[in-house]
């Protein structure tokens, strides 16, 4: 009997310690994951994907955005607005990112024990989420732009951590 529970005791605890780890990758951004019922929202969407993807994404930031009382995002220009990118960026600002001050801190928290490299869906995530930050700073007065202002920084520095880190990786095993 002895026996069995020491058995089913290293079970357990391999079965637990493997869990936070896989839990932790997979859940800085787990909207991403979800399919709105409401939307043919696309299931884990990525934006950069080639040269032209980073340049696409860089002129759409450029591009004027409008923040709705509702906290939606759209693109006003109506060309950009129509491409098959622009609906995947709306889909990850509009249902993936987090929006609400709370969110973006659980975030912080969760990039802070992450282990190794950010994924590149979960970078660029991480850097929209940044720029929409940044807009809700300058939208805002007060206490509430100081907090959001913080929260800026707070990921700034997070990103700045994972490129401090993968420029000490091998070219090999840089951001696939």
């Amino acid at each position: 009997m002895h026996w069995e529970s020491l058995l089913l005791l290293l079970l357990y605890y391999n079965a637990h310690a493997t869990v936070p780890l896989r839990w932790n990758r997979a859940m800085l951004f787990p909207s991403a994951h979800r399919v709105k019922r409401s939307s043919a929202a696309l299931l884990n969407p990525v934006l950069q994907k080639s040269q032209d993807d980073v340049d696409l994404l860089f002129e759409l930031l450029l591009g004027e955005l409008e923040i709705n009382d509702d906290l939606k995002i759209s693109i006003k220009d109506e060309e950009l607005a129509s491409m098959r990118k622009a609906k995947a960026f709306d889909t990850v600002c509009n249902d993936v990112i987090p929006k609400s001050i709370t969110d973006i801190q659980r975030l912080h928290a969760r990039l802070s024990g992450y282990p190794g490299m950010l994924k590149r869906e979960d970078f660029e995530r991480t850097v929209l989420t940044m720029v929409y930050t940044a807009y809700r700073a300058a939208q805002s007065q007060g206490h509430q732009r100081e907090t959001w202002a913080e929260t800026f920084v707070t990921l700034y520095k997070a990103l700045k951590h994972d490129l401090m880190l993968s420029s000490s990786q091998t070219p090999s095993s840089q951001r696939t």
